[in-house]
């Protein structure tokens, strides 16, 4: 019986180390609204190449010329490297001017999962290519 109590609280401990980062990862129709595409452009002013999403920050004016602070998520900095976008070598930058087509969050926030990435030089980024 105390190796079975011994087995019950390493399965507990295991399971309490897996269960935060399984939760941590999110369907994209959680956070945001498949319905509502959104296109933005502005200036990248941050970019979070982390796993298991990457994250960039654009600050784009709005109709009324102020400044919106926009942050939106992508696949993570592995699967981006695999199809070609990199932090160095024409990738994303701090700086560099983009159009970003996106799926708006639910909660009405400037927040976005993006589909497409157009660059000024002319570049066409999809995502959606990271998985392939």
């Amino acid at each position: 019986m105390r190796r079975s109590g011994r087995t019950i609280r390493f399965a507990l401990a295991v399971i309490a180390l897996v269960a935060p980062p399984a939760s941590a990862h999110h369907a994209i129709q959680g956070l945001f609204d498949l319905t509502k595409p959104i296109s933005v452009t502005g200036s990248i002013t941050k970019v979070e190449w982390t796993n298991p999403h990457s994250y960039i920050s654009v600050d784009a004016k709005d109709n009324k010329g102020t400044v919106q602070h926009w942050v939106f998520e992508l696949a993570g900095a592995a699967m981006l490297q695999h199809a070609g976008l990199t932090s160095t070598d024409r990738g994303l930058k701090p700086g560099e001017v983009v159009t970003v087509e996106a799926i708006a969050a639910k909660d009405g926030s400037a927040v976005g999962f993006v589909s497409k990435l157009r660059f000024a030089d002319g570049r066409v980024f999809v995502p959606a290519n990271a998985t392939k």
